[in-house]
């Protein structure tokens, strides 16, 4: 099949037929029609467009050792240091071009940790889990495919662990087990880019006790299987793109459906771990992991759109040269470079792991993603700073065309005399949807998980028994 194009990807989209509710409806018509929708897809179809470019192939296209062919590096898992660096650049580089998630970067993750861990567990086991994900992989890369990352659970009481919950089914779990395969039941909430996604990969969401061996479960299907079921969220703009105006974005947007799991059939084949427990808590690090590596680049390309979006409304606004701006933009500047910063370095520590694939430093990323969390709130404060109060209630798109008062506004919303009105209106949507976009904002702070995760797995992951023998040997201590 080779690599596609963003409009062989749309058509590969259009193909499927998932089961999808959205604003209590049930759609009958494609996922690709559905303006909704379409501005996400888009989103993730710019990952074919920019490989397609003849100055990106470079970075995006590689071949695959496993079939011999050029792949999109994102059905690559990383088999070098040069493969970690390039995820990060890559992702910086999609978010910079859509200004948003582009929602490719968790399949991603998802296939670098089955890499690893499915053939961890095979070599305790005996198991053929890593056959089953080589096989899976190979199809992954000859149809240039997205995944999607079905990783965090709805979790029910959160002090309960996943069996002794009093509905079995907060956690997603094997409820039968048959000759040809398994049937799961569950939930998985915040699923980015789960109708985008040709394919749907489950890993667990934490780690495991002796107990929970029906829930210790990871396996891959396709986004259309029976029984699966999409359940598109609402987003604080999400009207906007139905109606065709204020959209901010004019391309490209992100939305996250529930994903429900109605006693879904898998067959054994796509099945890379059931019940071994203690693999559970290496499966959830790994992604983690690697998805906090994949934010750090993509969440710097998203400060350079803001960033741009910043100086742009200092030329509408006739502020370009007042210091105390130029310095804002200074710091939104220092925070992307720094995001990015910490995943180049958690990249370049990486190691190569038993199944010959690399992993990336912990620390470092775990230490972008903290940052991320705190960091991009206090970005998208300084982009309003510096566009203005209309950010927040600037009219409708219909006000600007009435009759009676569209020029009025346009008389009074003009900016810098050589700039025109409609430009600036346009530039206060882009500011206001990458501010306000709420799926967006909520995953910069939970996700790859939340803060104290992030914390917790720093603390686990660092050399702590280094840094105090360097300071007793300073301090004239013998051990």
């Amino acid at each position: 099949m080779g690599i596609k194009t963003k409009e062989e990807y749309i058509e590969s989209i259009r193909a499927l037929k998932p089961t999808v509710y959205m604003f209590g409806e049930k759609l009958t018509t494609s996922v690709v029609d559905n303006p909704r929708l379409r501005a996400g897809i888009e989103a993730t179809g710019a990952t074919y467009e920019l490989a397609n470019m003849p100055e990106n192939r470079d970075l995006f296209i590689t071949t695959s050792p496993l079939i011999n062919e050029p792949v999109n590096r994102f059905t690559l898992p990383p088999a070098s240091i040069e493969d970690l660096v390039a995820r990060v650049k890559i992702n910086r580089k999609v978010a910079n071009y859509v200004g948003t998630c582009h929602q490719r970067c968790t399949g991603l993750d998802c296939l670098s940790t089955l890499a690893i861990v499915t053939y961890d567990i095979d070599k305790k086991y005996g198991t053929h889990y890593n056959d089953n994900f080589i096989e899976f992989l190979k199809y992954m890369q000859k149809n240039d495919l997205t995944g999607n990352a079905g990783v965090t659970d709805v979790k029910g009481d959160r002090s309960l662990a996943p069996h002794a919950q009093v509905d079995k089914d907060m956690f997603l779990r094997v409820v039968e087990k048959r000759e040809d395969g398994i049937v799961v039941r569950g939930a998985k909430s915040h699923q980015t880019g789960s109708l985008s996604s040709h394919e749907i990969i489950v890993l667990p969401t934490r780690a495991m006790g002796k107990d929970d061996g029906d829930y210790s479960v990871a396996f891959a299907i396709p986004s259309d299987t029976p029984g699966l079921i999409h359940v598109v969220g609402r987003s604080s703009l999400d009207m906007r793109e139905i109606e065709g105006c204020d959209c901010g974005n004019v391309y490209y947007s992100k939305y996250c459906p529930t994903l429900i799991f109605n006693d879904v059939f898998v067959p054994w084949n796509r099945v890379f771990m059931c019940g071994e427990t203690e693999f559970a808590v290496d499966m959830v690090v790994k992604f983690s992991s690697f998805h906090r590596q994949s934010h750090g680049g993509c969440k710097s390309g998203k400060i350079d759109c803001m960033t741009g979006a910043a100086l742009t409304m200092m030329d509408y606004n006739g502020t370009a040269k007042m210091s105390h701006l130029k310095q804002k933009v200074i710091d939104m500047i220092h925070r992307a470079e720094t995001l990015y910063g910490c995943c180049l370095a958690s990249s370049y520590e990486g190691k190569q792991q038993p199944s010959g694939n690399y992993f990336i430093d912990t620390v470092l990323a775990n230490a972008s993603k903290i940052h991320e969390g705190k960091e991009m709130a206090e970005a998208t404060r300084l982009m309003i700073d510096c566009a203005g109060g209309y950010v927040a209630d600037l009219p409708s798109d219909r006000d600007f065309s009435n009759p009676e008062i569209g020029d009025l506004l346009k008389k009074y919303l003009k900016g810098v005399d050589k700039i025109p009105v409609e430009d600036r209106v346009k530039m206060f949507r882009l500011i206001e949807k990458m501010a306000m976009e709420s799926a967006d904002t909520i995953s910069d702070i939970h996700g790859g998980g939340s803060a104290e995760a992030h914390r917790v797995t720093i603390f686990r992951e660092s050399d702590t028994e280094s840094k105090k023998k360097a300071a007793k040997r300073l301090a004239g201590i013998k051990d």
